[in-house]
């Protein structure tokens, strides 16, 4: 098992990442008190896998247990499912000392997450993240939210976990698109801080895509030893060095609204294409040479990512940039790259650039 501490005062925890912790779940938050009973937070699909042996892990060391289900989609984000779950909650508490469990993905979490930041004022809460995604990112960091009809995430509190169990086995459950889709979050650490971990992807992508433990393991502690460091020195994301999380995402997350948020690319695809705009336009900048953009590009595509975007409008695109609200003062702002493990934050970057970026990642 590899441990990595989140250094909070007294709202550290660690992330405890390895195979087989699933199962020793009961053990391992016996050491932690968060309270006796849990009251688990999954979907259907979910607990017909692992819901029975969680429960069984958690009862065997004296745990009482409960599950409530939620939708399996961003519909569990909404306020009528966190009210809904918020008075399910509240029937079940009495003469309990309750503590929500999170089963599930990034919706799965942030739902859970903020349901236990509100309830009572404050409720201890776990994460055990059943999605890459989740475990190298969502999972960390305490950031909490619902979705609001205006917008997704408006709604939300930085609330920190007890713990996050990443148990490696769970991912076997994914997807192959979602697996792969989380590997460009992973090769985003490998750019912004970690050279290390991203010569460790050039080498053994394959073995990291075929679910190899040991690989697994060792890319999703490196990723949580940088974020977890990020969230240690600006928690409250006010100091400005979490902004580096974002490389990627500006683009990104333009692709994501472009194409409607629909099925064709998901957020993971959108981010590879946003890299690749961001190291495009890195390279006109003159901020990273050739070789190391090529790297960049050549990475996100051995790992079975898009870097260009099919069948959208480049004016769709532009219109969502112009919306993006990592802007500041109505200047643009991208994390671009440096080099391999090393970034910039560059403001007001002639729109020239950015159209020429965006125009030649579409086909």
């Amino acid at each position: 098992m590899k441990k990595v501490r989140v250094r909070l005062k007294e709202r550290s925890y660690d992330i405890l990442i390895g195979p087989g912790l699933f199962r020793k779940a009961g053990l391992l938050l016996k050491r932690m008190k968060p309270g006796k009973d849990a009251v688990i937070v999954t979907n259907k699909r979910l607990f017909a896998i692992y819901g029975r042996p969680l429960a069984a892990a958690l009862k065997k060391t004296g745990f009482g247990v409960t599950f409530e289900f939620v939708p399996d989609s961003e519909k569990a984000k909404s306020s009528s499912v966190a009210a809904s779950l918020l008075n399910r909650i509240a029937g079940r508490d009495r003469y309990k000392k309750i503590f929500l469990v999170a089963l599930g993905g990034g919706v799965v979490g942030d739902l859970t997450g903020f349901v236990a930041s509100i309830y009572k004022r404050g409720v201890p809460y776990v994460q055990i993240p059943t999605t890459l995604l989740a475990q190298v990112d969502s999972a960390i960091g305490g950031k909490t939210a619902i979705d609001l009809p205006a917008a997704k995430n408006l709604a939300g509190a930085f609330y920190q976990p007890r713990v996050v169990i990443s148990d490696v086995r769970l991912l076997k459950s994914l997807p192959k698109r979602r697996f792969r889709s989380a590997m460009a979050e992973i090769i985003k650490y490998g750019v912004i801080k970690d050279r290390g971990l991203f010569r460790y992807l050039e080498k053994n992508y394959r073995k990291v895509l075929g679910g190899d433990e040991k690989a697994l393991a060792y890319v999703i502690s490196r990723a949580s030893r940088i974020k977890s460091a990020l969230v240690s020195a600006d928690e409250l994301d006010n100091k400005g060095l979490r902004v580096i999380l974002n490389y990627g995402h500006t683009a990104g997350h333009a692709i994501e609204a472009a194409s409607g948020y629909s099925a064709r690319y998901d957020h993971g695809e959108s981010v590879a294409i946003g890299m690749a705009v961001a190291a495009d336009i890195a390279l006109a900048l003159k901020l990273i040479g050739p070789k190391d953009a090529g790297r960049i590009i050549s990475l996100i595509e051995k790992c079975g990512l898009p870097v260009r975007a099919k069948g959208l409008k480049a004016r769709k695109i532009y219109a969502a940039l112009s919306h993006d609200k990592k802007f500041v003062k109505g200047r643009n702002r991208f994390v671009l790259p440096a080099g391999i493990g090393k970034v910039r934050v560059a403001e007001g970057i002639p729109e020239r650039i950015i159209k020429k970026a965006i125009e030649e990642r579409l086909s």
